[in-house]
This record gives C-alpha cells, structure tokens and sequence, in this order.
C-alpha cells in the first residue's frame, strides 16, 4: 500500500499511479529473477533485486510517496511490500511459505504444522502419523489401536485366514490377532477321542486330552463309570474288553481272569471254572479229556463217548 505525503507537481503522475506502478513491478520481481540469473554477469541476484528496490523506493520518495512495508518474511527476514501471507502467526512472502521438508510452495493449499514448521499433507503423514502394524504405511484417517500397536482398520484382520473380526472380538498369539475358529484350530489342544479342539471341560488321561463325552472304551462306547480304564496301544478300554483283546477270558464262565489262571487247550480259565462239564467235577492238568470245544474228566469222558 502507499500513501501520499505532499502535494506533488501537475507534471508528474498521480501519487496513486505510482504506487500501482509499484505494486506492478513488485509482482514482476519473480520474472525478472529468472531474467538476471541468467545473464551470468558475476552480481547476485539477491543483490540485484535489492538494488532495484531500493531504487523504485527513492524515485517514489522524490515523487512524494513512501511504500510501507506490510510486514517482515518469516522466511528470508525482509520486507514485504506487496502481497501478504499470514500463518503460523507469522507473515511471509507467498513463495517463502513452504514446506519444510520437500520445500513445494504451501500458499495455495492445505498444510499441517508440526513444531513452529509447515508441512504439504504428503510430507506431514509421513513423517508425523503413526504406521500400520500390518502394511508399515502412515495411518492418515480413522486409527485402530490393538496388541500395543496401531493398525489401518481395514487392515485389522485374522492373521490365519484374513477375516475382518466382528463383534466376537479376536484372539493373541506370539503378538498376532486370529479369529476365534482358527486360534482354536491351530493353537488349542486336540481331543485323543475326536480329534476337535476341546474348548473348556475337559478330562486328562494317557498323556492327552479328552472331552468328557470321548473318552470311552473304544470297543463298547460305554463310560467309565467307577472312574477306572485299561490302556491298551493308546486307546482305553473297559475291563471286560481289555481282557478280550488280551485273550484272558475264563472259557468257563466268559468273565476276565485277573488272579489265578488255567491255561488248558488253548484257552483260559478261573481254576473254580476248570471243571469237567458232565459231572461238573474239578479237573485236573494232565487227567482231563477235551471232545467238541468241551472238557471232562476220565471218567465221563469214557462213559459218554466209548
């Protein structure tokens, strides 16, 4: 802006003239930087500009004018005669308001300011924003805070098979988020019975876990009611049918032989069971006589079948 301070004579141009003039010029100044840098005459052109000011400022003194300057450029520390920017709380020449990092003019777009400084939006998420546990990129919107680190939401998902998790939340393990299926395929413990993961009840047996429901005899699926179970290869078993894989059942009576056992033929028997079956007498080892998958003594033996 100008003001005029004396009358001037009718010869010369009006006082407001002339400080459109300067106002002109001024606006010029970047046209004629690029003018004088390349005429290589060994003068800066900082200084040259100068030079120029300082000279249009004297001629409109002589012509009765005086050009206040509007303020003082937080950026090159001088005057600024002609067009204003104000931010920051600071008044700059519109090309010296950059940004700090890449250094592209900010006058005619968004900015950031981080520490007194400005910043283009690029620049500022990128050094400012917090990253994405998941793709390392700046989170520039909406922030997921989860497992002490920060995600993209879109990029909050389980880890095994990519699902976005919904309100059944999610699962941690070794600092990685899985739904609840997948945590239980892969991290839970299996059933020795089933095969399924087993989630809350549970029984521990034979080196393994087991649901209550599983863990029965493999051969009749009935329970253990009296808590007790034989182990055979792995698998349990009720008495009776431990006995029958075992080969140890009294021919006599079909029950398990678990003390005292006859060995006769082949077969087991309980030593009270080892009896002739005509007269129903006790046999003994050696003095028996087997006729048809039957025993019997001596004495029957000839009675019945000679």
């Amino acid at each position: 802006p100008a003001m005029s301070s004396s009358p001037m004579p009718a010869s010369q141009p009006p006082p407001m003239a002339a400080a459109q003039q300067l106002d002109e010029l001024l606006a010029d100044l970047g046209h004629m930087e690029s003018k004088l840098s390349g005429q290589g005459a060994g003068v800066p052109v900082e200084s040259s500009l100068d030079n120029m000011l300082g000279s249009l400022t004297r001629d409109l003194q002589e012509l009765g004018i005086t050009a206040t300057p509007v303020g003082i450029c937080a950026g090159c520390r001088k005057p600024i005669a002609s067009k204003v920017l104000t931010a920051l709380g600071k008044t700059w020449h519109p090309e010296h308001f950059t940004c700090a990092r890449c250094g592209q003019e900010l006058d005619n777009q968004p900015f950031f300011e981080q520490g007194g400084r400005a910043f283009c939006e690029e620049d500022y998420h990128q050094a400012f924003s917090p990253r994405c546990a998941y793709c390392a990129g700046p989170i520039r919107e909406k922030v997921l805070t989860a497992l002490d680190q920060t995600w993209h939401p879109e990029h909050f998902f389980c880890a095994h098979c990519g699902k976005v998790f919904g309100d059944e939340g999610f699962m941690e393990r070794g600092g990685k988020p899985y739904c609840h299926q997948d945590f239980l395929a892969l991290f839970a413990p299996k059933c020795q019975g089933c095969e399924r993961p087993v989630m809350d009840n549970y029984l521990s047996a034979m080196q393994g876990v087991w649901h209550p429901e599983c863990f029965v005899c493999t051969e009749c699926l009935s329970s253990f009611s009296g808590g007790s179970f034989f182990e055979l290869d792995g698998r349990p078993y009720c008495e009776l049918h431990f006995h029958h894989r075992q080969g140890t059942i009294c021919h006599g009576c079909g029950r398990p032989v678990t003390g005292r056992c006859i060995t006769a033929a082949g077969r087991k028997y309980h030593p009270e069971h080892f009896v002739c079956t005509y007269c129903l007498g006790r046999l003994q080892k050696g003095t028996f006589r087997e006729c048809g998958d039957k025993m019997y003594c001596q004495a029957c033996h000839d009675k019945l079948f000679l």
